[in-house]
């Protein structure tokens, strides 16, 4: 994993999914920007998965347990696309809370990847 971008992507999971709860909450449905934030999301993690992919070959491998790292990686990748098709099914004010709760989700476990990553 690279550090910066590591931060990057919990960065912008936290500000796209506290914005799609307080938005959510007054009263929007999903729209192109909540889900748009999500798919953003899934493009980020779909690179730190080529990158997680590469960087062993070339000398970085995790400091962790690997298998925990890879359980978390393939995971991660199923939450935004799980949020986003809530969203699309249930057109509700309550579905953007869905993806919020998704964004904040992928940061969390973003975040426990990195502490894997780079346990020493």
């Amino acid at each position: 994993m690279i550090d910066w971008f590591t931060w990057v992507q919990i960065g912008l999971a936290v500000v796209a999914g506290v914005f799609a709860i307080v938005v959510g909450l007054i009263g929007w449905k999903p729209n192109d920007v909540t889900v748009g934030a999500l798919v953003l999301i899934e493009l980020l993690l779909v690179a730190q998965g080529v990158v997680s992919l590469v960087q062993p070959a070339v000398g970085n491998p995790p400091g962790g347990d690997g298998l925990t790292f890879g359980v978390y990686a393939v995971s991660v990748l199923l939450v935004p696309p799980a949020a986003v098709v809530w969203a699309l099914v249930d057109r509700t004010r309550w579905s953007t809370v869905v993806l919020g709760v998704g964004a904040l989700t992928v940061a969390v476990m973003v975040y426990r990847m990195q502490e894997i990553w780079f346990a020493h």
